[in-house]
């Protein structure tokens, strides 16, 4: 029998965070590249889950696959890579190292974080980032509904390093049987989750992972009925 779940580990980017689409697209078309914000979010699915691959993963860290996971949606949008997408990226770049371009949050995480608190769970981010994500989450006011934050870079491990799941565990006092992660990245946050002994469900919003030895939810809201319906 497994035990009950006391503890919920949440990825960052593409769980609670997005890119901000807008204003990629923004920088693009001031370099004369023409796309839209919403041409970028449709192909981005499908963009990640081309970078989802252990190879990938095992040869690179999370800054060198963060920007190649742009020049993958811009090849999904069908959008060249030129000198003026370049010049783009490098105004870009220096805006994320700043201030962090996964900054739009998509409507449900702050009722769902309500909801996951509400049912007496330990909330714990555990996420890649680039050492600006404690104050990210103050600058989009999500740092009040989370118990625990590690940034990677703060850290100095990154998923899928069991270790990083280990001082989440740590920090919380939480137990990992009793302790689920969510993330969008199956080699990342679902190989790392399962190495330090977590179970693990991955955020699929697009479907593209039908074949996944893991549970898969379509949305956080999902993932809450899910839980409360003891269905994970």
């Amino acid at each position: 029998m497994r035990a009950p779940l006391t503890t919920l580990f949440l990825d960052a980017g593409g769980v609670l965070v997005n890119p901000n689409w807008s204003r990629i697209a923004e920088a693009l078309v001031r370099q004369g590249v023409e796309v839209t914000p919403e041409t970028l979010a449709a192909a981005e699915p499908r963009a990640k889950k081309a970078l989802d691959r252990p190879a990938s993963v095992r040869s690179s860290d999370d800054a060198a696959r963060g920007w190649l996971y742009f020049d993958l949606v811009l090849a999904e949008a069908r959008v060249s890579r030129s000198a003026a997408t370049e010049a783009a990226f490098a105004e870009l770049r220096e805006y994320h190292a700043r201030r962090n371009l996964w900054e739009s949050v998509p409507a449900e995480v702050v009722p769902c974080l309500r909801r996951f608190r509400a049912d007496g769970l330990c909330l714990v981010v555990v996420s890649n980032s680039n050492g600006t994500l404690r104050d990210h989450l103050r600058r989009l006011d999500l740092h009040r509904y989370v118990d625990v934050v590690l940034d990677s870079f703060d850290e100095g491990v990154e998923k899928p390093d069991p270790r990083l799941f280990a001082v989440g565990l740590e920090r919380s006092g939480a137990r990992p049987e009793a302790t689920l992660h969510v993330g969008d990245f199956y080699e990342i946050d679902v190989v790392g989750a399962r190495a330090a002994g977590l179970r693990a469900v991955l955020l699929d919003a697009a479907g593209l992972y039908p074949e996944a030895d893991c549970p898969r939810v379509q949305s956080l809201t999902e993932l809450a009925q899910r839980l409360e319906a003891g269905a994970l």
